[in-house]
């Protein structure tokens, strides 16, 4: 019988029911040629000689290969046919049966097994009878019984093989074609045996003598069909490692790897049950697979003792237990677990174990593995060893190529690839989201505390994004400072909520040693299908949401048509400024700056102006921006202050010994070699240092390290005055603010002009000049519009103001003329203060 397991449940009802069918029909075909009497039954040791070539016919099996088709030949074919001839139906079938019914004792335990394959025998040997009484009797010596004879041996491999498909159908589920003719196979070698049985029967018959040549022929064939069987092992197990190592160095992964080979190694070892354990290492999850003789697909268990592949594992090892292999401790492990015998071995890739290969359950009730199956299972590991390697160097390299090597996210690439996906399918009343985080500060985190520290900061970015994300949604890194958040979502307001949550849950302080850093981010968001459909589109104009994000309270925005333009026409602007100011085509205004309480002209802001000979006068952000983003900034720097320290020293030569205050990037105060160049100029234009005023920031000035402060100093030392720009806006402390060696704070116009109407701007600029007249700080408010700003200023005790109620940003001959028109000569002095008149 062809199935290898035991029979169970309702196939083992299945099988008996088969079982008893064929004994029917035994009983059936035999009873009525249980009188015939035109048959010789010979004397008692031709009965015992049959019979003992009917046992030898059934223990002995002959492999044959035909092509690439492997073929098992039973002898029990020459027997049968010289029973035919030479016993009484009942002798045929009594001496069939008894040599199966030892030989089956031996080869099996099961007893579902056992009385199916005796009676099949039976059956088998019944329908040959009765295919001889109906057309017998047989005669050697006519060629008609000789056809009579193996049309009997035809109709008994018939019974045989349908016996057999019928029983493999109950309990494997059915055959397959190509199964069904495998089957067949053995009905052909049956008859070919038939006919050896036959020509035996002749040469008998003629003299006792040919017992002799026949008994030399079959020790001959015995020996050479020795000698072809071991040829033939040993080229069937270099042919299927030959196809086992390619199809294993085909596998691109551990799941497929598993299919191919634990199917394979099975079939080599002749086993029940193939398992393939790679422990859980690093980011390689544990895999625990195992084939299974009879199942389809692969199970998740393996049948023997976990304890003895860990050892294997830890040990490196090979462990091979059974009734001929293994310890006594080891038999008794495996016979708690119920199975027969093993072989586990190990897996090693260099001089690591990275896993185990297991073989279980020989099959067969009394075949066993032996030291040539440990030998072939320990070649098989070799070559599984780098098919797991192979297989893991290629999904590491497809993680590497889809993810951030920092944070372990996805990367841009896969973003991309994700987007591409999301974009074809969407289901009505929903929009794609992608939000956009921009890690504000880490270029100071990096200066100041390391790269290390940065890396650290961003991985605990990712990180948080990616506990907080909803679930379905895809976080990844795309850049530097840089986290996308791709989701589904109802609407853009949902999407925008969601950002605004995200990023206060981002806020929290990040411990670093003895220092926490804050965290903060800008997020910029693009919709599908109202932004656009190409992945590339979408993730630039998020990019272009997020830089104009920055510039807002909530640092959250959507994208819209604006932001592009402008970000498009700051591109096309980047050559026309490098072609602007070679041709000094920028030009320097200027806005007063007024004393309030003496109403006098004491200084001036010098501020850059562009006007474009296509897009016309182009905003000062724009081309600031420009020129930071292309290395422009150090020469727009340069020009104004070139030009401001040009008009001041033509003042002063005039009598009017006016201060110029230059806008100061935050930029140019990491920039070790700026004071010494300041101090150049300075003394260049023979400018008194002390009429010159650097803004910056206050963002800039105080920043979250210390690695501006000493070049604030530098300046201060030289003798120019530095003002804190945009007070209020920022998050500076009290203690910072002590710190720094300034001479001036400038209020944001936001709180100056809202000062007459809203009671709490009102309160913030008293604040601010209260507290700049404890730390001996003269304050500019700028921002002034309205005489009731400028009353107000004055009750406070503000020091100077800046604004449209007194002029707009002027250029240098417009200046000139606002002077003249609005200024006079004081006449308690000698004539060289312009004192401010009435403004209407």
């Amino acid at each position: 019988m062809s199935p290898a397991t035991p029979v169970s449940g309702r196939a083992a009802m299945y099988s008996w029911l088969i079982t008893s069918g064929l004994i029917v029909l035994t009983v059936a075909l035999t009873v009525p040629t249980a009188g015939v009497s035109h048959f010789r039954f010979g004397p008692w040791w031709l009965f015992a000689a049959l019979a003992a070539l009917f046992l030898a016919g059934q223990a002995i099996n002959l492999h044959l290969e035909v092509g690439r088709q492997s073929m098992t030949v039973a002898l029990v074919e020459i027997p049968l046919l010289l029973s035919l001839f030479l016993l009484h139906p009942l002798g045929v079938l009594a001496a069939r049966v008894l040599a199966g019914a030892v030989v089956y004792l031996w080869r099996t335990k099961d007893v579902t097994k056992y009385f199916f394959n005796v009676f099949l025998f039976a059956a088998a040997t019944a329908v040959a009878n009765a295919v001889v009484v109906a057309f017998g009797p047989l005669s050697p010596t006519h060629p008609q019984s000789w056809v009579v004879a193996l049309s009997a041996i035809l109709m008994a491999e018939l019974v045989t093989y349908l016996g057999v498909a019928l029983v493999i159908s109950v309990v494997q589920g059915g055959l397959t074609t190509r199964g069904l003719l495998r089957n067949a196979q053995p009905m052909a070698a049956g008859l070919v045996c038939a006919v050896i049985g036959l020509i035996m029967l002749l040469a008998i018959q003629v003299t006792l003598w040919s017992l002799l040549l026949l008994l030399g022929l079959t020790v001959a064939v015995a020996l050479a069909y020795r000698a072809y069987a071991r040829f033939l092992s040993e080229h069937q197990k270099l042919d299927q490692m030959y196809e086992l190592t390619r199809a294993v160095r085909r596998a691109s992964s551990e799941g497929e790897l598993a299919d191919i080979l634990l199917a394979r190694v099975r079939e080599m070892l002749r086993a029940e049950y193939a398992t393939l354990w790679l422990p859980a290492s690093g980011r390689y999850p544990e895999v625990l697979l195992t084939a299974k003789e009879g199942v389809r697909g692969l199970l998740d268990k393996a049948p023997a003792p976990h304890s003895l592949r860990a050892e294997v594992i830890e040990e490196g090892a090979t462990r091979a237990v059974g009734p001929k292999l293994g310890d006594d401790r080891e038999r008794e492990l495996l016979a708690s677990s119920r199975v027969k015998d093993v072989i586990t071995v190990p897996l090693r890739s260099g001089s690591a174990t990275v896993g185990c290969l297991e073989c279980a359950n020989r099959l067969g009730d009394l075949h066993l593995f032996d030291h040539a199956d440990v030998a072939l299972m320990e070649a098989i590991a070799s070559q599984t060893a780098v098919a797991v390697e192979n297989s893991r160097l290629v999904e590491r390299l497809r993680f590497d190529a889809y993810h951030d090597a920092l944070t372990a996210l996805p990367n841009r690439h896969r973003m991309i690839t994700a987007l591409e996906e999301a974009v074809q399918v969407r289901a009505p009343g929903e929009v794609v989201a992608l939000l956009i985080f921009d890690v504000d500060g880490l270029r100071d985190v990096n200066d100041s505390l390391g790269h290390s520290a940065g890396d650290q900061l961003l991985a605990e970015v990712g990180k948080r994004l990616a506990d907080r994300a909803p679930a379905g949604s895809l976080v990844a890194r795309i850049g530097g400072d840089e986290f996308a958040l791709l989701l589904r979502m109802g609407n853009t307001e949902a999407a925008v909520g969601l950002a605004g949550e995200l990023r206060t849950a981002l806020q929290d302080p990040m411990p670093f040693g003895t220092l926490r850093l804050d965290v903060d981010t800008a997020v910029g968001i693009a919709i599908h299908p109202d932004h656009g459909s190409e992945p590339e589109m979408l993730l630039q104009r998020a990019d272009l949401a997020t830089l104009a994000a920055k510039g807002t309270q909530a640092a959250v925005q959507v994208f819209n048509l604006g932001l592009e333009s402008r970000s498009v026409r700051r591109l096309g602007l980047a050559g026309d400024l490098r072609r602007a100011i070679d041709a000094g085509d920028l030009e320097v205004y200027f806005q007063p700056k007024i004393a309030i309480g003496r109403r006098e002209l004491v200084g001036v802001e010098c501020l850059a102006r562009w006007k474009h000979p296509t897009h016309g006068w182009v905003a000062p952000e724009d081309f600031v921006a420009v020129a930071e983003h292309t290395g422009q900034l150090g020469r727009l720097t340069d020009l104004v202050l070139r030009e401001g320290l040009r008009r001041c020293r033509q003042w002063g030569d005039e009598g009017h010994p006016l201060t110029v205050a230059v806008n100061l990037s935050p930029r140019t105060l990491v920039d070790p070699v700026f004071a010494g160049y300041l101090e150049e100029l300075v003394q260049e234009y023979g400018v008194p240092p002390e009429r010159l005023t650097l803004e910056i920031t206050e963002d800039g000035m105080i920043a979250e390290t210390d690695r501006p402060l000493p070049t604030l100093r530098r300046l201060r030392e030289i003798g120019v005055r530095l003002s804190v720009d945009d007070f209020g806006t920022g998050y500076s402390s009290l203690s910072y603010l002590r710190r720094l060696p300034v001479q001036e704070v400038k209020i944001d116009r936001t709180f100056v002009q809202g000062m007459a109407t809203d009671e709490g701007d009102h309160a913030i600029v008293r604040a601010v000049v209260d507290l700049a007249g404890h730390f001996g700080l003269q304050v500019v408010a700028e921002g002034v519009e309205s005489e009731l700003a400028l009353s107000q200023l004055e009750e406070i005790g503000c020091d100077v103001g800046q604004g449209f109620y007194f002029s707009r940003p002027l250029s240098y001959e417009r200046l000139t003329a606002w002077l003249a028109a609005r200024t006079e000569v004081s006449p308690a002095d000698s004539g060289d203060d312009r004192k401010l008149r009435v403004v209407p």
